[in-house]
């Protein structure tokens, strides 16, 4: 297992050394010269050059990207000229490792920026992710064991019905309707967890619940579809034939067998979820990581754009290679050579 665990980390590290590598040819190498998206609209010849000396995009994009790699590891200093930190070090922002670059337009360090807003991401999505786990597979499993009765069509239809509205469309109608209008729960303000658990419980309700309604949909659907398969097998109909009670074969049979594929449906979409939640961050003016994605776009804050994407990219790995770990407790037919 440990060996496993260790080839798969390392796998998870050229992945994302491969990615990083894609993103920043892709990003500085555009026709269109970065150093024009560094000041706004209020850019002068003068200021552009200034700025492409100082991030350096006057170097080759093998270079820069290879600086970029190393400020990841010991940190940075813009403009990385030892001349001008000797005559003017009041000029020079120096970014520590893990440095992910700096932004310009919004005068900070890309790492920083990241750190302020990832909190209310992954308050967000873990939020979402237990409640759409915990209604969504539950639903499924009742659904099931209801199959072709009343209680199994309600579930699939309304599940079906949910999934048919887009996020926006449901994170607007709880905003106004169950926030403002009925104001059956508090107006959502996100509140730093350090400051106040119940509040930042209560500002995390409907825009995590506008998450997991889409994903508590598609949960119920995928889960009654496996725990139906799993009922079907023969050594299931032979533990029901010797007496074993239907709750010790659904608990220790069916859903160990029928979690190995959802487990790893909900590992992609938990890895998605932290890399940012864009459309329902936007809806509730959370500042997260999403917010900041739509920001980052609409000004061409390329370094910005590119530390959300390795973020991104290295939530999506991690929880991939988590539930592969995770596979062997849950279904212990898999085999780790």
């Amino acid at each position: 297992m440990f060996a496993f665990i260790v080839r798969r980390v390392l796998v998870g590290f050229i992945m994302l050394f491969v990615m990083s590598l894609v993103t920043y040819l892709l990003f500085f190498s555009m026709p269109t010269d970065p150093a024009r998206f560094t000041c706004g609209k209020n850019c002068t010849p003068e200021l552009v050059e200034q700025n492409r000396k100082a991030l350096g995009y006057d170097k080759p994009v093998l270079v820069q990207y290879g600086e970029f790699v190393k400020g990841i590891f010991t940190g940075r200093n813009y403009p990385d000229d030892p001349a001008i930190a000797k005559t003017a070090p009041q000029t020079v922002v120096h970014c520590p490792a893990p440095c992910l670059g700096y932004s310009p337009l919004m005068s900070q360090n890309v790492t920083s920026l990241l750190a302020s807003k990832l909190p209310v991401t992954v308050s967000l999505a873990l939020f979402a992710f237990l409640m759409w786990m915990v209604l969504g597979i539950s639903g499924g499993v009742v659904a099931a064991l209801n199959k072709g009765r009343f209680l199994d069509r309600a579930l699939v239809g309304t599940s079906l019905v949910f999934y048919a509205f887009p996020t926006f469309f449901i994170g607007l109608w709880l905003y106004i309707y169950v926030a403002i209008k009925w104001q059956l729960v508090p107006v959502p303000v996100y509140t730093p967890l350090t400051q106040s658990p119940s509040a930042w419980l209560a500002g995390l309700f409907l825009p995590s619940l506008t998450l997991a309604l889409i994903f508590i949909a598609s949960y119920v659907r995928i889960t009654r579809a496996f725990v139906l398969e799993t009922m079907g097998e023969d050594y299931l109909r032979t533990a029901q034939a010797k007496g074993l009670p239907r709750s010790k074969i659904l608990r220790k049979h069916t859903m160990r067998a029928s979690l190995t594929p959802i487990a790893t449906v909900a590992g992609i979409d938990l890895g998605v979820l932290l890399a940012g939640a864009i459309i329902t961050e936007t809806v509730f003016n959370y500042d997260g990581l999403g917010k900041l994605t739509v920001q980052a776009s609409t000004t061409f804050d390329l370094p910005t754009l590119v530390g959300i994407v390795i973020v991104a990219a290295f939530f999506i790995i991690t929880s991939n290679i988590i539930v592969d770990v995770l596979y062997a407790y849950i279904d212990p037919r898999v085999k780790y050579a």
